[in-house]
């Protein structure tokens, strides 16, 4: 599920930047139709993951544990990247985008960044 839920957070601000590239209006609706297709199925991945992300927790590691409340935060930071992609989806909708491709660019790397820090607090457990 985890899995799952990261390919979405990588492939949606990438159909972003593709949609801020947009200029024929077939092309700008078939991209629209995808990201809200991918928006939908990875949404309840999403609530998959943290329910049993949780169970696991709450089952086999004691609450001592500070690098894995340093992982919760960093978890916690992409429900929130989440539901900005939301809201950046309902603007391309709206026809109200006013950020360039450049910016989903960079926008795009956050996942990516937030997956390798996870990672490496899982394995290095560094506090």
């Amino acid at each position: 599920m985890v899995v799952s839920w990261f390919a979405g957070l990588f492939y949606l601000p990438r159909i972003f930047v593709n949609l801020a590239m947009e200029t024929n209006d077939a092309a700008y609706s078939r991209l629209l139709l995808m990201a809200g297709k991918l928006y939908r199925f990875v949404t309840p991945i999403m609530w998959l993951t943290l329910i049993t992300g949780l169970w696991l927790w709450l089952a086999y590691f004691p609450l001592s544990m500070n690098w894995m409340w340093a992982k919760l935060a960093l978890v916690a930071g992409l429900v929130g990247y989440h539901h900005v992609c939301k809201r950046l989806l309902r603007d391309f909708d709206a026809h109200r985008n006013t950020k360039s491709h450049v910016w989903f660019r960079w926008f795009n790397e956050i996942p990516v960044i937030v997956l390798l820090v996870v990672v490496l607090l899982v394995v290095l457990k560094p506090f």
